[in-house]
């Protein structure tokens, strides 16, 4: 084994799939990029980590919700651009070709060329470590996609994209949430 720097041991861990956030805020909406979001336990209950330095930040603080949008390869490039600029600057919707739809809870909207879009409410925020909280209210994905590739962030600007996919559900069966 080769010993690795401590600096670096976030990419080992480094959660994905890298997901797009949009909020929306006296009519105006907005989308940033995130690459640290996390489920927590089998319920529609999510983390992810931002900060006062992202322009939606504001945003998700002051109206208490989000939609998480799941993009898939085919929107790697514009997703990688759109957390490269600020939603204080410029309309990333138009600049980027991208489809608001209106949800129907919350609203942000969500975006059209998306496999999934969550609307969620926020439901707690972790000030010190800039984790946000929220519960899924509604789910919507795309039907029409049927072999959906998302792709994950290492960390230091190169991605992973899914692969094969190994199923061991008879052997999980016992664990597994009911309707799962």
């Amino acid at each position: 084994m080769k010993k690795l720097a401590l600096n670096k041991t976030f990419m080992l861990l480094e959660p994905g799939p890298v997901v797009m956030v949009t909020t929306s805020e006296k009519d105006r909406a907005n989308i940033m990029t995130l690459s640290w979001t996390m489920v927590l336990d089998f319920t529609p209950r999510f983390a992810f980590m931002t900060g006062s330095w992202n322009h939606s930040y504001k945003n998700i603080i002051n109206t208490g919700e989000c939609v998480i949008a799941v993009p898939t390869i085919e929107l790697i490039k514009k997703t990688v651009q759109i957390g490269s600029c600020s939603g204080a600057e410029v309309d990333k919707f138009k600049k980027f070709k991208l489809t608001p739809l209106p949800a129907s809870s919350v609203g942000a909207p969500l975006i059209k060329e998306c496999y999934a879009n969550i609307e969620c409410r926020v439901i707690d925020h972790i000030k010190n470590h800039n984790i946000i909280i929220v519960d899924a209210i509604e789910t919507w994905v795309d039907n029409k996609q049927k072999s959906p590739k998302f792709f994950h962030a290492i960390g230091d600007g190169r991605f992973v994209v899914d692969g094969q996919i190994v199923n061991y559900r008879r052997i999980m069966a016992k664990k597994l949430p009911e309707g799962v």
